[in-house]
């Protein structure tokens, strides 16, 4: 993985995005010598897209299952305990 600053990633914007994209590299960007940002393959993305919908989906069926277990009430009720 290469650090560079965000001020070096501007000048060199397509050799950024082209190693990226050709070479697979991720490139994090630095503000201050502290990471910042990151370029990276759009498969690096798409594999972390996928893991977040997995997570989404997993979160979602507990949900479900706790609802089935315990239970739900009305929203109008929810509203009146939360003073709302």
């Amino acid at each position: 993985m290469t650090s560079m600053s965000t001020a070096e990633a501007r000048d060199q914007f397509s050799d950024v995005v082209n190693r990226a994209a050709y070479a697979k590299e991720r490139i994090v960007l630095t503000r201050r010598g502290k990471p910042f940002a990151a370029v990276v393959p759009i498969e690096d993305l798409e594999l972390i897209e996928r893991l977040e919908d997995e997570v989404d989906i997993r979160d979602a069926e507990a949900a479900l299952k706790e609802a089935e277990e315990k239970g739900t009430i009305p929203l109008e009720q929810l509203a009146k305990e939360l003073g709302l």
